[in-house]
């Protein structure tokens, strides 16, 4: 794992995509992505060659491309791969925003590299990437108590209060963001990691 500061080039928030997704919990990384594109004034076109919607914003001075896969969850690797090797990015300058199963809502953590911990979303691009030294946004969704419940739980709406604490998590992403993607991740990675709901 690199020690230095990254040069995040790409942001990507893992998602389904379809009305019928919109409000579940595996759709946190379009949540954040949705946000930040409305904070940067960037505007999502759909991308075919891409496989997906994506925006490039301005942060800090420093050029940032947004992309939401739209090859459903278990293909997200698809869009990824496909964005990245057409603008040369390498695996350690993407970040991805993703739902995270064993953080409680409200929680959200930055790290680098790891196993994909059974999240298809993020399996699928360690396949295509041939790589897992990507940086990982976590956002916090729960646990359902079981393995057998976890494909319902995460494709179905939090509750009110779950959702309150999952949005909050991605105000305060925002609220670093700058710092994040610009400055010191040190600074920002504590600020995000130190919080608990």
């Amino acid at each position: 794992m690199s020690t230095s500061r990254p040069v995040f080039k790409l942001l990507v928030g893992l998602g389904n995509p379809g009305h019928d997704y919109e409000e579940t919990r595996h759709n946190a990384g379009f949540w954040l992505l949705d946000d930040l594109a409305a904070q940067y004034q960037g505007q999502f076109s759909r991308q075919a060659k891409f496989f997906g919607d994506c925006c490039k914003i301005n942060v800090g001075g420093r050029d940032l491309w947004l992309l939401k896969p739209h090859t459903f969850m278990n293909k997200s690797g698809q869009s990824v791969q496909a964005l990245a090797h057409f603008y040369r990015i390498e695996p350690n300058e993407i970040l991805v925003a993703h739902d995270e199963l064993d953080m409680v809502p409200g929680r959200v953590a930055v790290k680098q590299a790891g196993g994909h911990g059974g999240h298809n979303g993020l399996r699928d691009m360690v396949a295509k990437l041939g790589a897992n030294d990507f940086w990982r946004l976590r956002i916090g969704i729960g646990h359902p108590g079981h393995k057998d419940k976890v494909s319902g739980y995460v494709l179905s709406r939090p509750t009110q209060q779950e959702e309150k604490a999952i949005r909050d998590s991605c105000n305060l992403v925002q609220r670093e963001f700058d710092e994040l993607i610009s400055g010191s991740l040190a600074r920002a990675s504590q600020s995000i990691n130190s919080v608990k709901p």
